[in-house]
């Protein structure tokens, strides 16, 4: 009789203490996955028409918008990519960088990338060095000098670690009004696939 009121003293312990650990573990919100469609990169010059200038476009993975604050993550003029962290490249125009955001290039299809790569992969904008290397066939795409398009690179998957900590991942899509490249006017409007991670420091994607 002893021996069962131990028994059942050890069950009920250890019931109580599983309930306790289930009540402590973080819940997690589910990653969002959305698509940003015609985000503006306009600039002025460059392609023989003088030095190029012209403010980036802001983009938060948070608000999932264009933003004019310090909360952005990256910025686009053209066919440059800027992240929130580093320091500026040199570039006229250039936002100031008030965050430690950096990012990454993987390789593979943008379903198959499941997690943030180590840290050490990812890249920081410094003086004369862009975190997403830039020219056609370096960083994210390839320009075809017979019809003067942009092509974005297929299965290349931009990791960004965000201006506050959190993880996301995108792939462009496009880099032409409603998808429509057959005029070059419809050219410096990105469309791209992301995924955010809104739990700070979880690299799930």
């Amino acid at each position: 009789m002893r021996n069962l009121k131990s028994i059942l003293v050890i069950a009920f312990v250890s019931l109580t203490l599983t309930s306790c650990n289930d009540d402590d573990a973080p819940v997690l919100e589910p990653a969002v996955s959305n698509q940003a469609i015609n985000i503006p990169a306009p600039q002025i010059g460059g392609a023989g028409q003088g030095p190029v200038s012209g403010a980036f476009t802001k983009f938060s993975f948070k608000s999932g918008t264009v933003v004019t604050d310090a909360s952005w993550d990256i910025a686009f003029r053209g066919t440059d990519i800027l992240v929130n962290g580093g320091s500026k490249i040199g570039l006229t125009d250039e936002p100031a960088r008030t965050a430690n955001g950096s990012l990454a290039i993987e390789t593979g299809a943008f379903e198959s990338i499941l997690e943030a790569p180590e840290d050490a992969n990812f890249k920081q904008d410094a003086t004369d060095v862009y975190a997403l290397p830039i020219g056609s066939g370096n960083g994210w795409y390839t320009y075809n000098r017979q019809n003067n398009v942009i092509n974005p690179i297929s299965g290349k998957v931009i990791v960004v670690k965000t201006n506050d900590g959190h993880y996301a991942k995108m792939e462009i899509i496009s880099y032409y009004k409603d998808l429509d490249a057959s005029n070059p006017r419809n050219g410096r409007f990105y469309t791209f696939n992301y995924v955010y991670n809104p739990n700070l420091g979880d690299k799930s994607l």
